[in-house]
């Protein structure tokens, strides 16, 4: 039994500039509607199509990489969603953008969720998260076509149920993790 944790492909929406905490709740919103502008590189592609079964977040940017990975999916679930980042309420100070996603998620880590879901409530989510692609390995190999912070978060409860990693992903686009069931 194998799962494969695949992170979607580039967003088809602009990463740049300041922009203040107000701003930020607009401008996740339409990350959130966003498709993707890029192509899976070959790797990507060869692994995803060892996949019989494919699961996905029902966000555009995971069900489009679907789509240019030239599958379809057996399973949307809202399971497999990305942690949305808290926000402040706050018209200043403006910050560039990738200052404000990190400092944000780190605030997240350490406790803050506004009025987003806990990383308590996220890693209880990616529990059920794991439980369901397990039960789906059940009909061969599944491709869980998803968000950075949710699969390292399922990663890591297949970890600790067990399952073997045979490669790690990193943050990037397209980037997969691998991991097989153990024999014992």
């Amino acid at each position: 039994m194998t799962i494969i944790l695949m992170r979607h492909g580039k967003p088809d929406h602009p990463a740049t500039g300041r922009v203040s905490a107000r701003a930020l709740a607009e401008w996740c919103a339409a990350y959130d509607r966003a498709v993707i502008c890029d192509v899976p590189p070959p790797r990507s592609r060869a692994i995803a199509h060892q996949a019989s079964v494919v699961a996905t977040s029902p966000l555009p940017r995971a069900r489009a990489s679907v789509t240019r990975l030239g599958l379809q999916a057996d399973t949307v679930d809202a399971v497999f969603q990305e942690v949305a980042l808290p926000l402040l309420p706050h018209a200043r100070p403006q910050l560039p953008l990738t200052l404000w996603l990190a400092l944000l998620r780190l605030l997240w880590l350490c406790g803050y969720a506004g009025q987003v879901e806990s990383v308590q409530h996220a890693r209880a989510r990616a529990c059920r998260a794991a439980d369901r692609l397990v039960a789906l390995s059940q009909h061969g190999t599944v491709l869980l076509l998803g968000h950075g912070i949710m699969n390292k978060l399922i990663a890591r409860e297949l970890r600790r149920r067990g399952w073997q990693a045979e490669k790690h992903a990193s943050s990037r686009h397209w980037s997969s993790a691998i991991y097989h069931r153990p024999f014992i």
